[in-house]
């Protein structure tokens, strides 16, 4: 015996999944007309807070700002007081290859020291608050040594290595003279590229700019006085200068990356930090 209120019921089931699907499509296609704004121009804004361990998403929003013809200039908001150098550097030459074609505005936020200079030297123009912290144009490398502790415990730790240097920066042990000089070499590299970049990039003497690449830091007016940005201003004032730039009298701001869900926050950061103590070295050289 058939059951049509069974083949009706089924059919009513799938019938409503079908719909859900296409009203969950039809409100997210509202969403990104809404959010696009299409017809009126756009600044995209990088987002660039807190320590600068890994480039790739800014990376990726800043090839994504490039592409967009919708987007007609970028701002790049930066609270950061440095990171690691190879970060800063992928960020710094992307935003050189981006400000040919389109204007690259910096607006420094409370910190933009170190790594958070090197980036904004890849603007076009470079805007500070009177009272932002900026400046400390140096390279640092710190490594822990363990072997007190470790002895304490009974613990001993023995290398097996191809080469000399192969294991320099272990933890387990302290650093030899040899090792201290190769270190030494390896951070002035790194600080001469750092001077070389806003020799460079901000048309300073490089004697002049190592008579200040010592470490410390310098306030926007001093910042200004010293050449390392274009004008004291807020935020808007770089939007607007932006807006000069690429000329256009009114844009939408698309501000990139998204900022993540809290759910999404909590779980990428408890994963990272699992992850950083079984793989992470124990030191990296950073421009701090």
């Amino acid at each position: 015996m058939k059951r049509p209120w069974l083949v009706y019921g089924l059919a009513f089931i799938g019938g409503l999944v079908v719909f859900l699907i296409l009203l969950s499509f039809f409100l997210s296609f509202l969403m990104f007309f809404k959010e696009r704004d299409f017809g009126k121009p756009q600044i995209g804004v990088l987002q660039i807070k807190g320590v600068i361990l890994d480039a790739e998403e800014y990376l990726m929003a800043i090839n994504g700002m490039a592409k967009d013809r919708g987007i007609k200039a970028i701002v790049v908001r930066i609270d950061s007081p440095g990171g690691s150098v190879g970060a800063s550097q992928e960020i710094f030459e992307e935003l050189k290859k981006i400000r040919v074609k389109k204007p690259v505005v910096v607006s420094m936020g409370s910190v933009a020291a170190s790594g958070g200079l090197y980036v904004a030297l890849g603007g076009n123009k470079i805007f500070a608050s009177p009272g932002t912290v900026t400046g400390s144009i140096g390279v640092v490398l710190e490594i822990p040594n363990i072997e007190k502790l470790l002895k304490k415990i009974g613990v001993e730790t023995e290398a097996i290595k191809s080469g000399a240097y192969k294991d320099t920066g272990s933890i387990y042990r302290p650093l030899t003279p040899e090792e201290k000089d190769y270190l030494r070499e390896k951070v002035k590299i790194i600080h001469d590229q750092f001077i070389k970049a806003i020799s460079e990039e901000r048309k300073i003497p490089i004697e002049k700019v190592k008579e200040f690449a010592d470490g410390r830091i310098f306030t926007g007016e001093e910042a200004l006085s010293l050449g390392l940005v274009d004008k004291l201003g807020n935020f808007w004032d770089a939007v607007n200068e932006a807006k000069k730039m690429a000329k256009i009298t009114e844009a939408k701001l698309v501000f990139l990356p998204k900022k993540k869900g809290f759910l999404s926050k909590i779980l990428e950061e408890k994963s990272s930090s699992i992850l950083e103590s079984f793989f992470l070295k124990p030191w990296y050289i950073a421009v701090n």
